[in-house]
């Protein structure tokens, strides 16, 4: 059942992006199109109700920060997540990540069901990280919280479809003054302080359509929303082009130029790290099960890699054994010096014992190209605020 969804997203994904031709998919085409219009209704009427207090946001009483993105994937939203994460808890906020956990195991319908009406035990989301110890797996937690748990020392990483819920259950549970929305955009029940929006240089509004026919989430207009916008991706070529067409939604709003800065490769069996200097001239398989595979295949090239074989799968997918040990085989046979995946692809692995080939994660962390002393600021502007009074039974 999972592979044929994921089958059926992928055809609908080259429909979508105009990588299927014939009849049939003009006609799918066509029909997503007229999708779009109601879509678009709907998801403008939301925002219109919430505007006028038709429908109520609610507010926790802490520092609210939403991390999210006008598309669907591929904007490199995670190291930006951990990058604020990192700093803030550096600045001396005690910090939780709000998470849907997308993709996480979830109950089976009706044992969830049973386990809704007979659970009687005080609300709990899922708690992936406590900030000392790691307490799910990729597969229960997702693999996004899941990365950022362990990569984030002392933060806490909660995933629940209620993030006013476990918001507050940081709050009160955990001591936390600051909450981060993974993804939180579109999650306008909790009042957000400050709105951090993400656009990929390579694909800023990515077909310019909205769902289900295009890949945008909301139109571009609605991106007045942010007070800070990050573009991701970006290099030395600049991006004032992208600058001025965003200076038309938003003439006030911060705007931040990052890339995504390959820091080094990590075995994810023994954990050896090597430099990146060592892709250099050799010949490799890429893997990924990611939204922008070309992005990641055209950085480990930039890095002096010949990529000889590669194997996409749909965004999140939980790689098989036999998938894993198919391409290593193929790779092996070719005699390749390693496999390179993405540490988002890396959690989501199957244990391989004694790989044919050696397979490497490529770590990535986001450095600022422009707008530094406005990221700066972003951070000072939360951290210098008076944290809010910690409940006393936390420091019982």
């Amino acid at each position: 059942m999972r592979r044929w969804i994921e089958q059926l997203e992928q055809f609908a994904i080259e429909v979508i992006l105009e990588g299927r031709g014939g009849k049939r998919a003009a006609v799918f085409r066509w029909f997503l199109h007229a999708l779009s219009f109601i879509y678009r209704g709907i998801v403008q009427l939301r925002l219109w109700l919430y505007r006028n207090r038709f429908m109520r946001e609610r507010t926790l009483g802490c520092m609210v920060i939403s991390i999210g993105n006008l598309t669907v994937g591929g904007t490199g939203k995670t190291p930006v997540v951990e990058k604020f994460a990192r700093s803030l808890q550096a600045g001396g906020r005690r910090v939780a990540i709000l998470s849907r956990g997308y993709k996480s195991k979830k109950l089976p319908f009706l044992k969830g069901i049973w386990h809704s009406v007979t659970n009687r035990e005080p609300y709990k989301p899922r708690i992936v990280s406590d900030g000392r110890s790691i307490l799910l797996d990729s597969r229960m937690a997702g693999d996004e919280p899941y990365m950022l748990a362990v990569n984030l020392k002392d933060v806490i990483v909660l995933v629940d479809k209620n993030r006013v819920a476990s918001g507050r259950y940081a709050i009160e549970e955990m001591g936390c003054d600051t909450l981060l929305l993974d993804d939180g955009m579109q999650f306008l029940k909790l009042k957000h302080r400050l709105e951090i929006v993400l656009v990929d240089r390579q694909a800023p509004f990515g077909n310019e359509q909205l769902l289900p026919r295009g890949t945008l989430r909301e139109p571009a207009g609605n991106l007045r929303r942010a007070s800070y916008i990050f573009i991701t991706k970006s290099n030395a070529e600049g991006n004032e082009e992208l600058i001025k067409r965003i200076r038309t939604y938003n003439r006030t709003a911060e705007i931040i130029e990052c890339s995504h800065q390959p820091q080094y490769l990590e075995h994810v069996i023994t954990g050896e790290r090597l430099p990146l200097e060592w892709l250099r001239g050799k010949h490799v398989g890429a893997l990924s099960a990611i939204a922008a595979p070309k992005s990641f295949e055209d950085g480990i090239k930039r890095l002096g890699a010949k990529i000889e074989l590669s194997r996409h799968f749909a965004d999140h997918h939980r790689f098989t054994d036999r998938e894993i040990t198919g391409f290593l085989k193929r790779c092996g046979n070719r005699a390749l010096d390693a496999v390179i995946t993405t540490e988002k692809d890396y959690v989501r692995l199957p244990r391989v014992t004694a790989p044919e080939v050696p397979i490497y994660f490529l770590r990535v962390e986001i450095l600022i190209l422009s707008g530094a002393e406005s990221w700066q600021s972003c951070v000072d502007r939360i951290c210098k605020r008076q944290a809010m009074m910690a409940p006393e039974k936390f420091f019982a």
